[in-house]
């Protein structure tokens, strides 16, 4: 009798705005804060272990979403290997094939990747190189002649192994529709204002969750709980570019890429701006890349677009992953920089079992490698 009387007091306490909100709250396992490759990559992880998830995304043009979106794993600059590079190259491949298959569009789109030599010496470089037994695998020792109409290249071509591109606008958008599906997207600028902490996760307006992982690349350095990490953002820009006649059948690396889009288009970049900040293209940077696109190509062309994103780098080169050490509930994924499309899916997998299974980061990429930005 007096439980009966209690709850009937409790119910009466408890207005109807009240009742109504807690029938809107979504329960979920994880919030996560962006849908570009790291915020899709870790949203995979989560449902690939039965974890319920949320995902809110602004909608802005991110580094992303004006990526050309090669998966090259040697470094054609130095002719090295970045970090683990084929844990994340296999890794990556067998997610984008599980992705296609998921979301059933089609996303990879087998593409070589040639090195145009300047010298002989650039030739010698490649040969030396491809003879080290780390990029064995991926360099073809044999030189490519140039046989395109309107290329120039004759000291040759050469040639990395097992590359591609992923279509990463088609994937971001068949992810999104997949999760509204769900019911699990929301296009809105997240509010930190509206983040509650609590001991056992957060809430944030009508979704109530156990955890929430930021993924929001350069838009972190407005994030009051990371912001003092030390994100580096660096500004590309691109050019689309239309060449009737030039028919590439493979990504060129000069000292910038070309990358077929099909169609006689290309898009050809990029710019690495470290002071300006915002998305808005520039002069500047288009006459930039058409002059180094004309000493590689000689034919008629026109430029038809011009890109703009803000690269999520950090000075050491090596990605942001981890726990916040004073707010537990809260974990961030950034600093993917330009090789979100292999590191990705290897870093989400890392920052999951953090979470999940209390498995210790690598120190390389572990947030705290910089304890003095929490206070």
């Amino acid at each position: 009798m007096h439980q009966v009387a209690f709850f009937c007091a409790l119910f009466k306490s408890v207005t109807p705005e009240t009742i109504g909100y807690l029938c809107r709250v979504k329960q979920v396992d994880y919030l996560i804060v962006g849908l570009g490759l790291a915020g899709i990559a870790f949203s995979e992880q989560c449902l690939a272990h039965g974890k319920s998830v949320f995902v809110i995304d602004s909608g802005v043009a991110g580094a992303s979403r004006v990526a050309a979106g090669l998966y090259n794993p040697v470094i054609l600059k130095r002719y090295t290997l970045p970090w683990r590079a084929e844990e994340q190259f296999d890794l990556a491949r067998t997610y984008f094939k599980a992705l296609e298959l998921k979301l059933k569009v089609p996303l990879r789109i087998p593409l070589p990747v040639r090195k145009i030599f300047q010298s002989i010496e650039d030739q010698n470089n490649w040969f030396a190189a491809s003879d080290n037994p780390g990029l064995k695998r991926f360099m073809n020792p044999n030189l490519i002649q140039n046989q395109t109409k309107g290329l120039e290249a004759p000291y040759a071509l050469g040639q990395v192994n097992e590359t591609g591109r992923v279509d990463i606008v088609t994937l971001q958008k068949a992810y999104a529709s997949y999760l509204e599906q769900m019911h699990a997207f929301a296009k809105a600028v997240f509010d930190y204002s509206q983040l509650e902490l609590l001991e056992d996760g957060v809430v944030y307006q009508e979704i109530k969750a156990k955890k929430i992982v930021f993924a929001e690349g350069y838009g972190m350095r407005q994030n009051p709980y990371f912001n003092k990490l030390p994100l580096v953002g660096n500004k590309g820009e691109y050019i689309v570019v239309r060449v009737p006649g030039l028919a590439l059948d493979a990504a060129l690396k000069s000292s910038f890429f070309i990358v077929p889009l099909g169609n006689d288009c290309y898009k050809v970049g990029a710019t690495y701006d470290w002071t300006s900040k915002d998305i808005l293209p520039t002069a500047g940077a288009r006459e930039e890349l058409i002059a180094k696109f004309k000493i590689v190509v000689q034919l008629p062309f026109k430029v038809i677009d011009q890109e703009v994103g803000i690269r999520p780098t950090t000075g050491d080169r090596r990605a942001l992953i981890g726990q916040h050490p004073h707010y537990a509930p809260l974990a961030v994924l950034n600093g993917l920089g330009t090789r979100g499309i292999m590191a990705g899916p290897l870093l989400a997998q890392y920052l999951f079992n953090h979470l999940e299974h209390q498995q210790s980061l690598p120190p390389e990429i572990d947030i705290m490698r910089f304890p003095k930005k929490f206070g």
